[in-house]
């Protein structure tokens, strides 16, 4: 006879079960997670750590942060292991002994003897698989396996594709003979700085700033009304309108316009040609509307000038070999010098002229063929003017460079690279070059002395990454060196959040 009553459940026999279940999801869903983690890192995004300084400054390797002691500047030295009989791509652990560096501001090289941490690289986020399905773009920051040595991951920025010649001249990439010019985000990161008036040496009799004592790099030309010694951080000028006023940079004074970089060794540094794509920039400020501020730039045996007048006239004007001024384009904006800080800058970059005056914009293309320019006097060093008239305050003035890629190898004497000037390198169907942005310290497709080695005893060109070594796109600096919470403690876990950045590639954007 069977009762219809209910069977009384075990509770601990059924909160064992749950148990059981929940650890059995739990594991699911870690492994679940591990899946899903290993296919994202596989297929679309990795983190990699930049090892050396060939991308610097966009990306740092392992590196000093240092403040310059006079002028209070920051810039970045790099460390190499080997100097410290470390293995290569490792990190010194506490303080090490920095060598000898130059800040790329005032000129001013700090003493040798003293010990400071090493910072370690950035680390990134690489978007991969995107030329799976996009084509890579010229500009791109792409990492590829070393074509040299497969296992190991390089990065650089990518200059040539398949199918297109690539010629440096002069610090510029040529394709098909023409010049290529960078995107706007792209050249914003790639300015490197000369000199900032915002930054002034505490002790300037200290016979260390290139070799002297430090004096204002800007001096009147002539019996100019510039005052320069009343606010050290700006330029006053007080005089007629219709008599302009010019000051110019003495680079024998100042920072020269070689293509030096504060983060390599500076004992290389008058061995580097003169990079002759400048910008000059500054606040003006007028308390009468009339008169006239501008700025003059050369490049070889041409001058340019760019100004804006009170009639809210923006003007660019050439002079070569001595003669006249010539105007180029003009353009009225209605905007005059106003009582109020108003940016203005002038860059001549890639051939381009830019001249800005607020948020107004004047160009002028001087060409993209490599004579455009003028006949290339590269032994000509480029001189900076800034000029004006009326009553002017200008504040926040500052020079900036361009990058500037070697065509030579100079290390070794003047030898021609690959690509390089009179050596234009033609590219195949799926061959890509690249090129670091930290020149004169980038073993990259310029030098590469060796085949490329594939699977199964297949060779590629020298000097060419093929299409099956490209990884990825960097995307992000998630990373940056961080910061140790005290002295002496092993790790930088503080984050940097102020360096976190995003890393600007090709684009079809138009200035």
């Amino acid at each position: 006879m069977f009762s219809n009553k209910p069977t009384k459940k075990d509770p601990k026999k059924a909160a064992r079960k749950n148990r059981a279940a929940e650890v059995a999801n739990t594991f699911e869903w870690l492994i679940t997670a591990f899946i899903l983690a290993f296919v994202f890192r596989a297929f679309v995004m990795e983190a990699f750590r930049i090892p050396t300084g060939s991308m610097a400054d966009t990306l740092m390797g392992a590196h000093f942060r240092i403040r310059c002691p006079q002028c209070g500047y920051e810039y970045n030295h790099g460390f190499i292991p080997e100097r410290y009989g470390l293995p290569k791509d490792t990190i010194a652990h506490g303080s090490v002994r920095v060598p000898r560096s130059r800040c790329p501001n005032c000129g001013y090289c700090p003493p040798t003897g003293n010990a400071m941490p090493v910072a370690n690289g950035d680390r990134i986020l690489v978007l991969k698989c995107i030329y799976q399905f996009f084509e890579p773009k010229q500009w791109d920051v792409i990492v590829f396996k070393n074509p040299l040595e497969p296992t190991i991951n390089y990065i650089k920025r990518l200059i040539g594709r398949p199918g297109e010649t690539v010629e440096i001249i002069d610090g510029d990439i040529y394709i098909n003979g023409q010049i290529s010019r960078k995107p706007h985000k792209v050249q914003n990161e790639l300015w490197m700085p000369v000199y900032n008036n915002d930054y002034q040496p505490v002790e300037p009799r200290e016979p260390v700033f290139n070799g002297h004592t430090w004096r204002q790099p800007f001096k009147n030309i002539a019996d100019s009304k510039w005052k320069l010694a009343d606010s050290p951080t700006k330029f006053r000028l007080d005089s007629p309108a219709d008599r302009v006023n010019s000051l110019f940079y003495d680079t024998s004074v100042g920072n020269d316009f070689r293509a030096t970089y504060a983060y390599n060794d500076v004992r290389k540094r008058t061995s580097m040609p003169y990079c002759s794509d400048l910008m000059v920039r500054f606040y003006a400020d007028s308390s009468n509307p009339r008169g006239v501020v501008g700025i003059a730039l050369s490049k070889y045996q041409s001058s340019y000038k760019a100004w804006v007048d009170s009639a809210g006239d923006m003007v660019i004007a050439r002079a070569s070999q001595g003669k006249e001024y010539v105007e180029l384009v003009r353009k009225t904006i209605g905007t005059k010098i106003a009582n109020r800080p108003v940016l203005v800058k002038f860059a001549n970059v890639d051939h381009r002229l830019i001249f800005q005056f607020g948020d107004e914009k004047l160009t002028y293309d001087l060409g993209r063929l490599p004579e455009d320019a003028g006949a290339r006097k590269t032994n000509i060093e480029p001189q900076v003017k800034i000029f004006g008239s009326g009553k002017l305050t200008l504040s926040h003035v500052a020079i900036f460079r361009d990058i500037h890629y070697l065509s030579n190898e100079f290390s070794n004497g003047v030898v021609s690279c690959r690509a390089g000037e009179g050596n234009p390198l033609t590219l195949g169907e799926d061959e890509f070059f690249v090129l670091g942005d930290n020149s004169p310290n980038s073993a990259d497709g310029r030098l590469w002395s060796e085949a490329g080695k594939g699977n199964n005893g297949i060779t590629y060109r020298k000097g060419i990454v093929p299409r099956d070594y490209l990884v990825g796109k960097a995307l992000f600096v998630y990373w940056p060196s961080g910061f140790k919470p005290f002295s002496g403690f092993r790790f930088s876990i503080i984050p940097n959040i102020g360096r976190m950045r995003f890393i600007y590639g090709g684009t079809n954007e138009k200035l």
